[in-house]
């Protein structure tokens, strides 16, 4: 997509770009300019021996999704469709997990 820019109107020379907006990765939601509760997350990538190799991830979580305290949840099933973790499911549930110890 390309940058639309317009000319400073104080001195003229300078070229100024306009607001960009962003959609929430969770929602599909346009951010407004006046979410300040809105947050961009990058998650690096790292190689096998856990070096970080110079490449991320951008999320984008609105304000929204972070009220209604979903913003955890969200982040990891978008991790989790981009390759970088586990799905959540994969992992025993903790109440699952803890019975089983009682068991043995």
């Amino acid at each position: 997509m390309e940058d639309i820019k317009i000319e400073n109107e104080e001195s003229g020379s300078g070229i100024t770009e306009l607001y960009y907006p962003r959609k929430c990765s969770a929602t599909n939601r346009l951010i407004a300019a006046k979410d300040h509760a809105s947050v961009q997350i990058n998650i690096g990538h790292v190689d096998q021996n856990g070096t970080y190799t110079n490449e991320y991830t951008t999320f984008a979580l609105s304000g929204y999704i972070r009220f209604k305290a979903r913003g955890d949840e969200a982040l990891n099933r978008l991790a989790a469709e981009a390759g970088l973790m586990k799905a959540m499911d994969s992992f025993p549930h903790p109440a699952e997990a803890s019975a089983d110890a009682e068991d043995d």
